[in-house]
Parts: C-alpha cells; structure tokens; sequence
C-alpha cells in the first residue's frame, strides 16, 4: 500500500498547479499575459451565443480575460469558493459586490472598525444613494442579534481589524445573520489570505480580499477579488463590473498575482515567525501600553484565534505609552522599517494611524473606532528576524 494515497493536493501545490497545464498549448511553463482588449468570433452566430451566455468564450476584456479567468480558478479553490471574480483594487471589489447586491432601503451592519476607505465608502457613498449603514462592535455576537432587522441584507467585518486587530467570531456572526433569510455575510479577509483562514469555510457567503497586499506580495500591483456563489458573481460582473464601477484587473496585474501565490505559503510562514517575535519583544517593553496580536496568550481573543486561525498572521498593532507624539517619535526614527500605510509586502511596513491614515478623523471619531493616538500597525517583512528586532528596539529607545 502507498505511503501517499491519492488525496486533494495541497495548498502550496493547488497555489502553483490549480487550473494550468503546463504541457498544453505552446508548453508554457508559467501561464501568458493576455494583451487583448477584445476577442473575435469564427461567425456572427457564435458571437451572438456568447453574448447571450450560451457558449464559452471572451467577448471584451471589460467582462473577461484568458489570464484573468485562470487566477478567478485559482482563488476560489484556494478559498473553497465556487468562483471568484478579480478586480482592479479592493475597494474595487468591495464595491462591485456591493453596488450589485444593494438598493435603496436596505440595510447593511458593519462592524465598527474598518479600512478607512471603506467605511467612506460605506457612509459617504452608499449611504448618499439610500442604503442604511449601521455600525456595531461585532466582537460580541449578541450585538449583531440586538441589532439585526428586517431590513438588513449584508453584514460586513474583517477579522482580524485594520488597524487594531480585534477578531470578529466568523461562524458565530454567519449563524445569526442567516437566520434571517435575505442577509448575507461577507468578510475581508486581506490579513490572513487563504492560507491563514478561509471564511466561507465558516458560514460567510462572500470573501474580499485587496490583492495588492499578500496575495500580490511583492508591493508592485493594485488588486482585488471576491469569492462566493458562482451565479451571484456573474451578476457582479455583468452589473457591478461591467456597468457600474469598470473595475477591471489587468491581464499583467492577474499575471503578478498568480506569481504571488506560488510563493504565498512560504512568505505567510516567515511573516507570522516574525510576527510572533516582534510581537513578543512589543508586549514586555516597559514603553508599549499594549500589544496586539493573536498569537500571544494575553490576547483577550486568542481562543478564537486559535480556533478560526492557522496562524496568528503578519500584522501587529501596539499602543505606545506617550501617545500622539510617542507614535511620532517612533516611527521617524525607524531605520530598517519602512514607513507607509500599505501591508503584506516582503518589506516590513510601518503606519502610525493617528497622523497617518485616520488623521481625517477627529480625535472623538478615533475613540469611538477603538483607534488610539499612540496606536501603530507594523506589517511584518520577511526580513532576518534579529534585524527587526534591533530596529524596534533603537526605535523605542527614542520615544
């Protein structure tokens, strides 16, 4: 009997092999970027089938793309979706998703911390076409129960936060909303990619992801996708793609991703060791009010992390001691860490939410979204572990 008896491949080789045959066609190794902005047709009867959804094949690249469709096959087998759809940029995502399922009236919950640009989008955009946003702590799911109506069709969340690492109990909240028949749950789920935490696993309808952070990996594309029920996501690309938002992922950029993935595995290893030993060295320096991380036992959620969460992730939040000006002070004096308000790169980024991203805020708003003035998000790189290390410490050392 085989030591290796055939079974579903791994994440790893489904990252590198899913959907791509290497010994068809011209016997490319690595799949070809499609340059084309439209397609031809062999008669005028099979463009008609194509467009009335009857045939396979590409119309116009607004819709569809050769490079794009094999990366769409990609992410949903690594996410456990039925399909995806690829986008320009995350918040293209969010947006195509949204602007389809949504019209005035409707509801949608979210939880009270978000990416700052989408809860602009939330409350600036949807909210001026009619759509009511309401925003509760979901880290106690009773919240979601008191709060749920009639009216509600999406609840909205990452877990973990951006930028203060609260968790959100996926299945727990997916079970509440679906006792209402017309909600549905999407979840964000840029901070742990697919390696980390598959959400539809869970009991949530919908996955984004900004592909620009790990799934790219490399800080050199804008991206996005979403993950959920095939026929839901022939609407969003015929509505919120091809009419709506024109959110279109290039054939280069879904070209970059799909080598992202091959090494997501490897890369998601070394940013949560370093991760957890920065996070370590953060949580007993005497100049950090707190550190937050779910993989350390003093987290108030690390059961939940252990229980949605292969590992505990590249992104850290830590709240200095000192505030405003200690967040400062420590981020000029950085000198390994790179200061900018991305993540997931193999470089370690560095963002100080309080002069930085929610700087737009009032220091009440702040509050109220759990975003304190010391509060810095470190995104561990994949650098020597010692460096790091000694590049916090100098850092701190000057605050």
């Amino acid at each position: 009997m085989s030591k290796y008896p055939v079974q579903k491949p791994g994440f790893s080789t489904r990252a590198i092999h899913h959907a791509w045959d290497a010994y068809a066609g011209a016997g490319d190794l690595n799949p070809p970027i499609h340059v084309s902005s439209t397609y031809t047709f062999p008669t005028v009867e099979d463009g008609g089938k194509r467009f009335a959804g009857e045939q396979q094949g590409f119309v116009y690249s607004r819709v569809g793309n050769p490079t794009t469709a094999l990366l769409e096959q990609r992410l949903a087998n690594l996410e456990g979706g039925e399909a995806a759809l690829v986008t320009a940029s995350g918040m293209g995502a969010t947006a195509a998703l949204l602007w389809t399922l949504l019209q005035p009236g409707d509801e949608i919950i979210a939880d009270k911390t978000l990416y700052g640009c989408t809860y602009s989008f939330f409350n600036h955009g949807l909210a001026k076409f009619g759509v009511e946003v309401r925003h509760i702590d979901m880290t106690d799911p009773a919240n979601l129960a008191a709060a749920i109506s009639a009216k509600t069709r999406l609840v909205f969340f990452e877990s973990p936060a951006n930028p203060n690492m609260r968790l959100v109990d996926i299945a727990a909240i997916a079970a509440i909303a679906h006792q209402h028949e017309r909600c549905q749950v999407v979840t964000d789920n840029t901070y742990c990619t697919p390696f980390l935490q598959r959400p539809l696993e869970l009991g949530a309808d919908f996955v984004v992801h900004s592909a620009t952070k790990y799934l790219g990996g490399h800080g050199d594309l804008i991206a996005g996708a979403i993950v959920g029920p095939q026929e839901t996501l022939l609407r969003v690309r015929a509505t919120g793609i091809k009419d709506m938002t024109g959110a279109v992922m290039s054939s280069l950029d879904a070209f970059l991703v799909l080598r992202g993935l091959k090494t997501l595995a490897l890369r998601m290893e070394q940013h949560c060791r370093n991760a957890q030993a920065l996070a370590e060295f953060l949580a007993s320096h005497p100049k950090v009010e707190a550190c937050h991380y779910p993989g350390l036992p003093e987290f108030p959620q690390y059961a939940l992390a252990q229980r949605q969460m292969a590992k505990p992730g590249g992104m850290i939040g830590f709240e200095l001691k000192g505030g405003f000006a200690a967040g400062c002070r420590f981020m000029n004096a950085l000198n390994l860490i790179t200061r900018a308000v991305s993540l997931g790169d193999t470089e370690s980024l560095a963002q100080h939410p309080a002069s930085m991203t929610h700087s737009t805020y009032t220091l009440e708003e702040r509050a109220e979204h759990d975003i304190s003035e010391g509060l810095v998000r470190l995104s561990a790189g994949l650098e020597d572990t010692a460096d790091l290390l000694q590049d916090v410490e100098q850092a701190l050392a000057a605050v």
